[in-house]
């Protein structure tokens, strides 16, 4: 599975994109990565393959962005 299709299945889920995730971890502080693991799985219902995702866009946003974008360029 690839990255993109990771943040696509947790959109669909819970209608909810990565930014929202990220905006949230700040709010409460959150940027070590047990603790967002914890958090994304126990408080938000995430998977441990969805919560390192979002935990990726969390902590580097730019490589995620850029991930996102090269697999959506290999999808065309």
């Amino acid at each position: 599975m690839t990255y993109k299709a990771y943040i696509d299945n947790v959109r669909k889920q819970t209608g909810k994109g990565p930014e929202y995730y990220a905006a949230e971890a700040k709010k409460k502080g959150l940027s070590k990565y047990s603790e967002l693991l914890r958090w994304l799985k126990a408080d938000c219902g995430l998977g441990h393959g969805h919560a390192n995702a979002i935990i990726l866009y969390i902590r580097n946003p730019e490589m995620a962005k850029r991930k996102i974008s090269e697999d959506a360029k290999k999808q065309k």
